[in-house]
């Protein structure tokens, strides 16, 4: 299962990499993604992190490996838990009105597999729109 979205934020490319990196400040911006831990303030190559997230009612504890991060560019990262891996990487681009992230997820393992029963395809859309629409909110409203 892959999962695709995008989004232009009208902002710098340097404002929107600063607070996508910023992991100190997640929990003030992102709904999606909450009680993140790193030992590091920033994403470094090779380190971890954990969090959690909530697709339904319950929470989900993720230990996330950061496999890749080039500058204003590109940042990959990978998480396995019982029966499923994930690969997620975020695009970071120029564009006329801003940056274009794009964020691309691809899931694999028994708990994507079928019909999406364990892991809807509907919901981690939703997911990845509210993600990137905080982000947005955060770099162009300023973080709170």
């Amino acid at each position: 299962m892959i999962i695709e979205e995008s989004i232009i934020i009208k902002a710098s490319i340097e404002k929107v990499w600063n607070t996508f990196i910023d992991i100190a400040c997640w929990d003030r911006w992102n709904s999606v993604i909450n009680n993140v831990k790193c030992n590091e303030k920033c994403m470094i190559n090779g380190r971890n992190m954990r969090c959690t997230f909530r697709p339904f009612y319950f929470p989900i504890n993720v230990n996330i490996f950061i496999n890749e991060v080039k500058e204003k560019e590109k940042i990959v990262w990978t998480a396995n838990k019982k029966g499923l891996k994930a690969y997620h990487e975020f695009l970071f681009t120029k564009n006329d009105g801003g940056v274009k992230v794009i964020s691309r997820e691809e899931f694999s393992g028994v708990l994507s597999a079928g019909s999406g029963l364990f892991l809807p395809v509907r919901k981690m859309k939703e997911l990845t729109r509210k993600f990137l629409n905080d982000l947005k909110e955060a770099v162009e409203g300023g973080l709170k």
